[in-house]
């Protein structure tokens, strides 16, 4: 039997002058196909329950160790957050906004867990490796 997760997931990404709308709400829905996004004073609001495609972008690019180390280094209760650059996300790559800000600024993601609890939800989105290889708890 699978684990059922209830997460609520807020995304937020500023539009600048400069920007088109609608690519800034492509680069969420790219990384986040099932988020329904509005547009508030400069800046789009996004909310979602799922993070598989996300998760599956993670895997994809092979990148599950730095996630797990982003998750864990932003967990507070049951809250972890996360930037991601706009650019890549628009092309539908996982990249996370670390050191500088990005001058077109980054796509925020704030995700609280509801159920079961924050570690397995990490551990199921971004499973622990092994020698860069998710490591199978059944083995």
């Amino acid at each position: 039997m699978s684990t059922v997760y209830s997460v609520d997931v807020q995304i937020t990404a500023p539009v600048y002058d400069t920007e088109v709308t609608d690519r800034v709400a492509d680069a969420i829905t790219n990384v986040f196909p099932n988020a329904e996004v509005d547009h508030q004073h400069g800046e789009l609001v996004a909310t979602t329950h799922d993070m598989e495609h996300f998760s599956e972008c993670l895997h994809r690019r092979e990148i599950l160790d730095t996630a797990r180390g982003v998750f864990f280094d932003t967990l507070d209760g049951d809250t972890f957050s996360f930037d991601l650059k706009k650019q890549a996300a628009f092309e539908g790559v996982v990249t996370f906004a670390v050191g500088e800000p990005d001058e077109l600024g980054e796509i925020h993601v704030r995700v609280r867990v509801n159920d079961p609890d924050p570690e397995s939800f990490i551990d199921h989105i971004a499973p622990p490796t092994q020698e860069g290889k998710p490591i199978d708890p059944e083995e």
